[in-house]
């Protein structure tokens, strides 16, 4: 059926009802619900009419059956239009089809059938309760999932069906004899005779029935509303749950989608913070295209995101051309740290991997930097009216400072010993001498991963 508007935007879907969600999973979820609905409207509307048909024939087996097989035949081809031209918000076109299937349908009940040689009163007509085939109508429209769409055919249902009552009253063939035939069968009871007269229109009767019919199709339509408001809601929590994925691994996610705020709550414990950044980025931005620049960028964000995520950590943020992760948030678990030493290996595999690719295409190799560090942060939301989830502490400084101190020490990365310790493994790492640290008091046992000795391999990494 046409659909006549949709709810509004997915993070105020009742905020303006003239308006269509923007955000994507909103559309998505409309689209989806509106082509279901419309495949399923068709398939009814086809059921419903063949049964419609084969009743026809057994309650009027005579040649004259075929003018309402034929329109019959005619609405089926409307219904196969409406899901043609059907889509998420208002249509002209679906509105015409959905207008034409209502007019067809009240000439088919109203208008004499022209193969038929029988006279009778028009009015006639409504001594069958022919009314009730608009309600085949009303009910492939609730699958249409639009509430509009109900009001709409209970309205215009309303307007066709009494104006048809209005021309078979005024333009109809009456027959004055058989008039006086029913009153003369109830001269006692000149009501009754009245309502068994084959030439009224009995508007008592047509009044009754469109108001009945609006009635339902108001308490359809409410209940088609509801349900939207509910794939509007289902729409918002799989964008949150998106918005998740972009940060959490998929395991994360799962925990944290059955949670009540579980990012809003101000606590403190320990995890694991790496710092990854690449050394000379800017210099190699210089001068170059900026496609190259950002799929060299892309294709490092997309390898270092992967790692993370596969050993259940968090991307906290991107850093232009590094990015931050942790391990034990937003929950904290026994191996985070294990995870994040493992992660940082990981990280440096995929590196040489991708640098060998590189090497292959004559482009210069990307040199990343690993620092990574274990300790007590704080975790809660931060901002006024734009809320970020952040982590925050001395961690989060010194894993950084980790990173940048791989530059001096001319090595891949560099690991806390609390990080190691937690992780209850070397694991390929070896023991540096301690570093001074900015912000720590007492020198920090460190540990290294891949000293890079070659001055020509460190020249041509850090051209990058």
């Amino acid at each position: 059926m046409a659909e006549i508007s949709e709810m509004g935007t997915a993070t105020g879907p009742r905020a303006d009802e003239n308006a269509l969600p923007q955000h994507r999973h909103a559309q998505e979820a409309l689209a989806r619900n509106k082509r279901e609905g419309m495949d399923l409207a068709v398939k009814a509307r086809i059921g419903a009419l063949s049964v419609t048909a084969l009743l026809l024939v057994f309650l009027n087996p005579n040649w004259d059956v075929l003018w309402y097989q034929f329109l019959l035949f005619c609405l089926v081809l409307v219904g196969l239009a409406q899901r043609r031209v059907g889509r998420v918000g208002q249509s002209r076109a679906e509105l015409g089809l959905l207008f034409a299937d209502l007019l067809l349908m009240t000439l088919a009940l109203l208008v004499p059938n022209p193969l038929s040689d029988e006279q009778v009163p028009t009015a006639l007509i409504y001594q069958f309760e022919v009314f009730q085939y608009f309600y085949v109508i009303l009910a492939a429209g609730v699958l249409s999932y639009s509430w509009r769409t109900i009001i709409a055919i209970g309205n215009w249902t309303t307007a066709l069906w009494m104006c048809g009552a209005a021309c078979v009253w005024w333009f109809g063939w009456k027959d004055p004899q058989v008039s006086a035939g029913a009153d003369m069968m109830f001269p006692d009871i000149p009501g009754l005779g009245a309502q068994m007269n084959p030439n009224f229109v009995h508007w008592d009767l047509r009044i009754q029935e469109v108001v009945v019919f609006l009635l339902v199709a108001a308490i359809l339509a409410v209940t088609v509303r509801r349900y939207q408001n509910l794939v509007l809601d289902s729409a918002e929590m799989a964008r949150e749950r998106t918005n998740l994925a972009r940060y959490f691994s998929p395991s994360m996610v799962e925990e944290l989608s059955v949670k009540d705020e579980p990012l809003g709550q101000i606590r403190s414990h320990d995890a694991a913070i790496l710092f990854v950044d690449i050394v000379g980025f800017t210099a190699f931005s210089d001068g170059r295209p900026a496609e190259e620049v950002i799929d060299t960028l892309r294709a490092f964000h997309a390898r270092m995101e992967s790692e993370v995520f596969a050993h259940g950590g968090t991307l906290d943020k991107y850093l232009g051309d590094g990015l931050m992760a942790s391990f034990g948030t937003p929950l904290p678990q026994a191996d985070d740290a294990a995870r994040a030493v493992a992660c940082v290996q990981a990280m440096t595999d995929r590196m040489a991997t991708l640098n060998t690719a590189r090497r292959a295409d004559g482009l210069p190799e990307i040199d990343a930097r690993f620092g990574l560090h274990f300790g007590q942060v704080v975790l809660g939301d931060i901002g006024a009216n734009r809320l970020e989830f952040a982590v925050l502490g001395a961690t989060v400084n010194v894993a950084s400072r980790l990173e940048a101190m791989t530059r001096a020490l001319n090595v891949r990365a560099i690991v806390s010993d609390a990080a190691m310790a937690a992780a209850d493994a070397s694991n390929g790492f070896r023991r540096a001498p301690d570093q001074k640290v900015r912000g720590v008091a007492e020198p920090l046992p460190v540990w290294v991963l891949e000293d890079v000795r070659d001055p020509q391999v460190s020249d041509r990494q850090a051209s990058l």
